[in-house]
C-alpha cells in the first residue's frame, strides 16, 4: 500500500505539529491524500492524553513557563508525557479499515517498531503486561498514545534517543509511579546512534509492520502541492 513520509529535521512547537495533524486528518478522512507519517522532534512539552490527571504534574503552569516548557491537554489516549529535541515522535495518519481496524493491533504494532528499532541498536526491548508502550531493562524508552476518528489515526508514538530526560521529573510519566524512563544514551553511552539514523530505522519497520510502502519527503523539500499546502500552511 502506498503512502507518504514527511520528516521534521527541525524541533518544532507541539500547537503546529498538532495544526498539521488535524489538517492531514481531515484530507485523509475525505480520500484526498494517501495515508501519511510524520516524524518530527518536539519543543519542550508536556501533553496530557485523555486519561492525563492533573496530579501526575509535578509542577505548577507558572513553574513550567518559566523553565520554558509548554502545556497541553490532547486528544490522544494515555497519560502523561514530555516531549523534547532528541526524542523522535511518530504521527501516523492512517486509514484503519478492513482488517486493519483493529486498535488493539494498532497498538501492538507502534510496540513492535519500536522493540524492532531497538534491536537494530543492539538494545533488547519488550512489552510490560497491562501497560503500553515499549521498555529496556533501563526503563520505559518509547510511549504510544493515539486516536481514531472515523478510523482514521492520529497522535502516534515517541521514542528517546538523545534527550535531556530531567523534563521527565517534572511529572509522573505515563501515570506509571516510580517506573524509570530511559534513551538510546542513557543506554549506549556514546555508541547512541545519530538522530537520522534512528529516524530510518523507525520509518523502516513502520513500513514493514504496517505495511505501507512509504515515499518520503522532506518538510522542507519538494513534495506534491496538496501536502505541501496541508504541512506548510500558516
Amino acid at each position: 500500500m502506498n503512502a507518504w513520509s514527511v520528516s521534521f529535521k527541525e524541533p518544532i512547537a507541539y500547537q503546529k505539529g498538532l495544526d498539521i495533524q488535524r489538517r492531514l486528518l481531515k484530507a485523509r478522512q475525505e480520500n484526498q491524500v494517501p495515508d501519511t507519517v510524520l516524524i518530527l522532534q518536539h519543543t519542550p512539552v508536556v501533553t496530557l492524553g485523555n486519561r492525563g490527571r492533573d496530579n501526575y504534574l509535578l509542577k505548577t503552569k507558572a513553574e513550567y513557563k518559566a523553565e520554558g516548557i509548554d502545556l497541553f491537554h490532547a486528544e490522544r489516549g494515555g497519560d502523561v508525557t514530555y516531549h523534547a529535541p532528541g526524542q523522535w515522535v511518530l504521527y501516523p495518519i492512517l486509514h484503519l479499515g478492513g482488517n486493519e481496524a483493529d486498535s488493539h493491533g494498532y497498538l501492538s504494532n507502534l510496540e513492535e517498531i519500536a522493540i524492532q528499532t531497538l534491536a537494530d541498536f543492539g538494545v533488547k526491548g519488550f512489552r510490560k503486561e497491562g501497560k503500553s508502550g515499549a521498555w529496556t531493562d533501563a526503563g520505559k524508552i518509547a510511549a504510544i498514545g493515539f486516536r481514531l476518528k472515523k478510523w482514521v489515526s492520529f497522535h502516534g508514538m515517541s521514542f528517546n534517543v538523545d534527550l535531556d530526560l530531567s523534563g521527565f521529573q517534572t511529572i509522573v510519566p505515563c501515570g506509571l509511579v516510580g517506573e524509570p524512563v530511559a534513551s538510546l544514551k542513557t543506554i549506549l553511552g556514546d555508541r547512541c546512534p545519530k538522530m537520522d539514523q534512528v529516524r530510518r530505522s523507525l520509518l523502516n519497520h513502520f513500513s514493514a509492520i504496517c505495511n505501507r510502502d512509504l515515499e518520503p519527503f522532506d518538510a522542507k523539500g519538494t513534495m506534491p502541492s496538496i501536502l505541501e499546502t496541508l504541512i506548510r500552511e500558516k
